[in-house]
């Protein structure tokens, strides 16, 4: 079990509860699962493709999966079927994992980071964040990375609003801007 796992059951979890003022255990948010996506769009060769699959599956630790278009739109020249982009679904303890990579040794490297923006929850206890370049993290060796592509990650909790959601992410080390 990942440290940080031990550290919800053992500490956040009975802190949550009792900051948030909830009365049955059921009620405390906790994290689903952490989205990671981009998007390569479709005119670009199929050898990137390839090139994110595998500096995503070295970034998350699971294979990712390459996503393509649902319908033809004709204004943007895509058809029905075609790559655009690479996505993988964390959940259990490798979520955990990767969140610890994250805060630890991912930030720390971003030049003058002051913090994660407040502004990317969407209403329903769920945060988005953007990084525009994944050579940030630490698995991605700099000298073999071809192209340069940006990284989406969503956070899905259980939260019902986004100040529970909020204070269960500042409590698991997300460092948001003050």
């Amino acid at each position: 079990m990942t440290y940080l796992l031990q550290k919800y059951k053992k500490e956040i979890h009975p802190e949550l509860q009792k900051t948030l003022g909830l009365a049955n255990p059921m009620q405390v948010p906790k994290l689903t699962k952490i989205v990671l996506s981009t998007g390569i769009g479709t005119k670009h060769e199929r050898d990137l493709f390839n090139e994110a699959k595998y500096q995503m599956g070295l970034i998350a630790g699971q294979q990712p999966v390459v996503t393509k278009t649902r319908k033809n739109v004709s204004n943007f020249k895509l058809r029905a079927g075609m790559n655009n982009g690479v996505m993988v679904t964390l959940r259990g303890p490798r979520m955990y994992d990767f969140l610890e990579r994250l805060v630890n040794n991912t930030f720390p490297r971003v030049r003058d980071f002051r913090g994660i923006p407040k502004k990317g929850f969407d209403r329903s206890g769920n945060y988005s964040l953007g990084i525009p370049d994944v050579t940030v993290f630490t698995e991605v060796d700099v000298d073999k990375l071809k192209t340069h592509f940006g990284l989406n990650i969503n956070f899905v909790t259980t939260a019902t609003c986004d100040e529970h959601a909020r204070e269960l992410l500042k409590l698991l080390g997300l460092p948001f801007v003050r």
